[in-house]
């Protein structure tokens, strides 16, 4: 069985992001796919930096997707008890995820400038994606569909990456 924990965050004064129908799009893609039952699919919304380690520790995923906000400098973009935006430090996102990495396989960030965060993360998971601009909802939740449809249908990483990105071209996003 193969655990995505999906982590979504949109602190109050940042621009709304239409989370809920990424989250939709995914449950829907591994849904319909023909190994749908090697999947367990769980979400955690309004994520703190606080609930990482207890999120991650809790769930044991094999896939970790943060959805949300990423910062200029490519930090993740979190929130705090009263909804308000608390940015991820770089290295100690990476730092857990190296003291987490026997479970976690896969590591995706659909958040604006995230590749460089992804990369520090790459240190300690094999496959990690960030995005290296600003992605709009509608590439996002498009990239995310396919992205878990390929795997729900058995495809490699690689392969699941290289169909996200092609849909995002598909739909001249």
């Amino acid at each position: 069985m193969t655990k995505i924990l999906f982590l979504p965050a949109n602190p109050l004064e940042t621009e709304p992001l239409r989370l809920d129908e990424e989250m939709r799009a995914i449950d829907i893609s591994l849904r319909q796919a023909d190994f749908r039952d090697q999947f367990e699919f769980r979400s955690q919304w309004a994520v703190r930096v606080g609930d990482l380690q207890n999120l991650l520790l809790r769930h044991q995923p094999d896939i970790v997707h943060f959805s949300g906000h990423g910062s200029a400098a490519s930090e993740i973009v979190l929130q705090d008890a009263q909804g308000h935006g608390v940015i991820a430090p770089q290295g100690a996102l990476s730092d857990l995820f190296a003291h987490l990495r026997d479970a976690i396989r896969c590591v995706v960030l659909t958040a604006c400038y995230s590749a460089d965060q992804a990369e520090a993360i790459a240190e300690h998971v094999d496959c990690v994606v960030g995005m290296t601009d600003a992605i709009t909802d509608t590439a996002s939740v498009e990239f995310a569909a396919a992205f878990y449809r390929a795997l729900g249908y058995g495809r490699s990483v690689k392969t699941a990456f290289d169909l996200g990105c092609n849909q995002i071209d598909l739909a001249a996003l």
